[in-house]
């Protein structure tokens, strides 16, 4: 069998790993241009299709007959091709129904927001006005309800993004709404999936508001596309188990902590054990601008160091499965604490300070000013952390540790 999934802007994709995890058949990524849509789908001699942004609704005049769920939002993310037909399904709607449940965000008897008014958003109003939303409102940039208006729906229960605002690589990208905006809000969704957590459900996170991301989605929707293109039923207890082996992969562990705790060479360690790609921040200053850190802060003071430290976290953030050990005051700037969290595990490389290397480190002078400057950065490295590797003993057993605690 030949599958594949056709778009315009592919880069960012998982669907791929997600369905050769799913099955045996080859499964492709095909970017293509509007003007190739009609010939790709009538004459590019696939058994199956899946359809993303933005070609959900377009892809439909090319099609012999579409099912009555698909009919119903207008919008198609899956294609079978059989005894010559090329027949069009929404598994969007079970992707996004199994997402919700999944994060125990109901829809019953609230308002909802969703942001966009592409095919994705088709599939989320109705699945919402299935589940007896109470109202279900569509924000878009020109119709009646759109940004600059949209502090008068401040009653909001659930906000739902379809846009692909915060999609890598615009990972930066600010969120269309402030969430302080909604004091009545149980739930957010945002369907983007790379990077994990988009800002917005970092947001929602940092609010206590249930959040789902869209990774989920996105193999709960592959799984029913399986299932079309096989004709063979699958589990649902596969979608979690894909969802964990894919977050596993694509996460990457940022190692965090004070300068001198080890956090480079236990970095190395794990990178070898594992395959990964590892990324030494300080290392990656040093070569962009021709410095050593010393000679930085020296020249140019902290303030300039932090400048670069930001840019060089946001570059490599957007990675995907490596190992970045930061520098120690990574945590004193809240963009790279945003960065950090999209797309990382963070890990608290913990040491007693009088265990540090001070030996090259411009803000470690002596044991009481580490001592110091430990304990005004201790609540910040907790409060980042997704968990703390105690490195009292050697770097590998430390490395160890975290290899089996992530499960990696």
């Amino acid at each position: 069998m030949r599958c594949g999934l056709i778009g315009e802007r592919l880069s960012h994709s998982y669907s791929k790993e997600v369905h050769e995890l799913l099955s045996d058949y080859e499964y492709g990524l095909y970017p293509i241009a509007p003007d190739e849509l009609e010939n790709t789908v009538k004459n590019g001699g696939f058994d199956g299709l899946n359809v993303t942004i933005p070609y959900k609704k377009d892809v439909i005049p090319f099609l012999d007959g579409i099912s009555p769920e698909a009919e119903k939002i207008g919008s198609v993310n899956t294609i079978v091709f059989k005894d010559g037909r090329r027949l069009g399904y929404n598994t969007d709607y079970y992707g996004f129904s199994f997402m919700a449940e999944r994060a125990g965000i109901s829809f019953e008897n609230r308002k909802i927001l969703i942001l966009g008014s592409g095919g994705t958003s088709l599939t989320a109003a109705a699945v919402c006005k299935d589940c007896l939303a109470r109202e279900v409102i569509v924000i878009s940039r020109r119709g009646t309800d759109n940004y600059e208006n949209i502090d008068r729906h401040f009653d909001a229960e659930v906000i739902i993004n379809t846009t692909p605002i915060g999609m890598y690589p615009d990972n930066e990208a600010e969120p269309l709404v402030k969430l302080d905006k909604f004091p009545f809000l149980k739930g957010v969704i945002d369907c983007i999936y790379n990077p994990l957590k988009s800002r917005l459900l970092l947001e929602a996170e940092n609010r206590g508001i249930a959040a789902a991301g869209g990774l989920v989605m996105l193999v709960a929707q592959a799984k029913k596309a399986c299932e079309y293109f096989t004709g063979k039923d699958i589990d649902d207890c596969k979608i979690t188990e894909i969802y964990e082996n894919i977050r596993r992969k694509t996460a990457n562990i940022a190692l965090i902590g004070m300068a001198g705790a080890g956090k480079s060479t236990i970095g190395r360690i794990i990178a070898e054990k594992t395959g990964r790609k590892f990324i030494d921040t300080d290392t990656e200053i040093e070569m962009k601008t021709g410095m050593t850190i010393p000679e930085i802060f020296g020249k140019f003071g902290e303030e300039r160091f932090r400048r670069e430290e930001e840019e060089i976290i946001l570059k490599f953030a957007r990675e995907k499965g490596a190992v970045i050990a930061c520098g120690g005051g990574v945590i004193k700037s809240e963009r790279n604490i945003k960065n950090l969290k999209m797309n990382s595990v963070c890990v608290f490389i913990k040491r007693n300070a009088d265990l540090l290397a001070l030996s090259g480190r411009p803000l470690s002078k002596d044991l009481e000013t580490v001592k110091k400057l430990y304990a005004e950065r201790l609540p910040l490295y907790n409060s980042l952390a997704d968990f703390t590797a105690e490195n009292l003993g050697t770097a590998e057993n430390t490395a160890l540790n975290i290899i089996g605690e992530l499960h990696l």
